[in-house]
Order: C-alpha cells, then structure tokens, then sequence
C-alpha cells in the first residue's frame, strides 16, 4: 500500500487554512463545517465556522477541501440625499 493510499487528505492541511468538510451524522445524513482550520490530526479536524467551533472526528470525514478567502462584502452607496 502506497503511503498516500494510507494517508487521509485532511492530514496534508494545515491550521488557519479555510476548509470545506463533509461528515457524517447520526441519522446517517451528512453536514458540512466550513471555516478556519483550528485543529488537524489523526483523530480529525476541528473547524472555527461562523457558528463556532466544530470537531469533526476522522471515521465520519466523507469529503473535504480547501477553499479560498470569503468574498469581500460590497458596501451599498449612501442613498441620494439631493432630490
């Protein structure tokens, strides 16, 4: 077995990257943690998202990514104060 073969994707990540990860639910669906890497190890990956920390354990990781930078939010122009 090749040492990539025996290696998970996710370990190759590193902190502070933005991610995408799919993981397994108990009711058998899956959800998805997007956000910050804040941990990566054998056991799995915690991702800081915008509802806070998620630890996702390494048997449940079905998918993942990284992903780049959130988009900038475009600030609307005041409203014409002339008339």
């Amino acid at each position: 077995m090749s040492e990539s073969a025996a290696t998970p994707f996710w370990r190759g990540w590193q902190v502070g990257e933005r991610v995408v990860v799919r993981y397994r639910i108990e009711d058998g669906r899956y959800s998805d943690a997007l956000g910050e890497l804040a941990r990566v190890d054998d056991d799995g990956v915690d991702v800081i998202t915008k509802r806070g920390l998620v630890s996702v354990p390494a048997a449940t990781i079905a998918i993942g990514k990284r992903v780049p930078p959130p988009p900038t939010r475009r600030r609307r122009p005041p409203p014409d104060a002339g008339g």
